[in-house]
């Protein structure tokens, strides 16, 4: 498909140059272009290979048309000049992703997740559920690892699970999942779609091409699920925490196709968006037939995701809880909703323009807000409109220091920031680890 291009990608980053190697194996000709320098050894390693990287904050004047693709990364907006350009010039844009979709051994299983919270539980429990009964699953996508970063790994039938943003969506065109998974969705990411159906359309790609011999698992209890999926052709199975579906909660327990599958005492995490994301993990399981054994062995020791409601210390009677992966307010009210404590919130980071007004009715245990960040002066209005005790910082250091000394015994102190991270780190997890970084260090 993509063997003898000249490919121009667009970002360099972990997917691009990964991308490129695979590229370069199928005797391809390369540049890649990005506006910050890069690695030195990754760079070398490349020059190598015979790939071309040039720095520019120009890029679009390095595209002609004697390019057969740009391969995108998925955090680059598509109205970039080189995607607008690509379009005039006719050359297709697409993703590192699309790329190795074309590139797998045969008969390789693809399990996808998408949604706007909760893929990366849901896609690190299924792999580890997976894993746990000697399946040959790999980990990738929007989680850390790009699907071009496991070809050398991957062998006839083995299963990939792959947590999916609308951002890499948003660049398919042959990729197709043979499971897809829609967890929920809510308005997010709106500074990069512009509308809400531009969002909807690009996660309802994960079912692009199927038949009624692949399947969709979707949220029974989100309306904009059923209508986003109502005309689709793959087998469907509907979970929910809050009533009966294909998969539910009864007497305590989850059950699927009638049958008990685990008590919810036997569950390690907590909390209903918990038990829902344990739902589509194990619909998953059990179409790879994994015993309600090995379901439970996983589900008693898992302890969640690292970023998502980490808890990170307790110190003088305070716990300190990373939140980090919580980049829109539909995550900070999950986070706001699993405590009944009083708690300290930590709230700030990219200004995307969105309202903060849906935490309020989520904020009765909350007894101060510190804001930092690109977000601070509208969180700080947003607070004192609402007579909620609201202190403004500059940086995230400053913030959690603040909130340490103005806490009291007992209470949470959460870092669920309800914004990006890009406008003081490049992203959530390097966010994350400065907070526990900083809690560290605390006295």
């Amino acid at each position: 498909m993509y063997d003898n291009k000249k490919m121009f990608i667009l970002g360099m980053a972990r997917s691009g140059y990964e991308v490129a190697k695979v590229l370069a194996k199928h005797n391809c000709t390369i540049l890649i272009t990005d506006m910050k320098e890069q690695d030195e050894e990754k760079v070398n390693e490349l020059k190598q290979l015979g790939i071309n990287l040039i720095v520019t904050d120009k890029p679009e004047e390095l595209l002609d048309n004697t390019f057969d693709y740009v391969v995108k990364n998925p955090g680059i907006k598509v109205e970039h000049p080189v995607c607008l350009k690509a379009e005039t010039l006719n050359i297709p844009v697409i993703n590192e992703l699309e790329v190795a979709y074309h590139y797998l051994p045969a008969n390789t299983k693809i399990v996808a997740i998408t949604g706007s919270n909760g893929k990366t539980t849901t896609t690190t429990l299924t792999y580890e559920i997976l894993k746990a009964a000697n399946l040959p699953a790999h980990l990738g996508g929007n989680i850390g690892f790009p699907m071009c970063s496991l070809l050398n790994d991957l062998k006839e039938n083995d299963i990939i699970v792959i947590e999916l943003s609308a951002q890499q969506l948003h660049d398919f065109y042959d990729f197709k999942t043979d499971i897809g998974i829609l967890t929920n969705l809510t308005p997010v990411h709106l500074d990069h779609f512009k509308t809400y159906e531009n969002y909807k359309r690009c996660k309802k790609k994960i079912f692009n091409h199927h038949t009624n011999s692949d399947l969709a698992i979707l949220n029974g209890n989100d309306q904009d699920v059923l209508d986003l999926t109502s005309d689709i052709k793959s087998n469907k199975v509907y979970f929910s925490a809050n009533k009966k579906c294909d998969i539910y909660i009864e007497n305590s327990a989850i059950h699927y196709n009638g049958e008990e599958i685990i008590k919810l005492d036997e569950i390690r995490v907590k909390g209903n968006h918990n038990y829902e994301n344990i739902m589509c993990a194990i619909v998953v399981a059990k179409k790879f037939n994994v015993s309600n054994e090995v379901i439970k062995e996983v589900l008693n020791k898992f302890s969640g995701v690292e970023h998502r409601l980490e808890f990170v210390k307790k110190l003088n009677n305070r716990e300190f809880y990373n939140d980090s992966k919580a980049t829109n307010v539909t995550s900070t009210i999950i986070a706001l909703d699993s405590f009944n404590k009083p708690t300290i919130l930590l709230l700030g980071g990219l200004d995307r323009g969105h309202s903060f007004d849906e935490l309020l009715p989520h904020m009765k245990n909350v007894k101060l807000v510190v804001c930092y960040g690109e977000t601070k002066d509208r969180i700080l209005d947003f607070c004192n409109q609402n007579k909620i005790e609201c202190y403004k910082t500059e940086i995230l250091e400053e913030a959690t220091k603040l909130a340490y000394n103005l806490s009291g015994e007992n209470d949470v102190i959460l870092l669920s920031p309800a914004c990006a991270s890009w406008d003081q780190y490049e992203k959530f997890e390097d966010r994350g680890d400065d907070f526990k970084r900083i809690v560290e260090l605390l006295k």
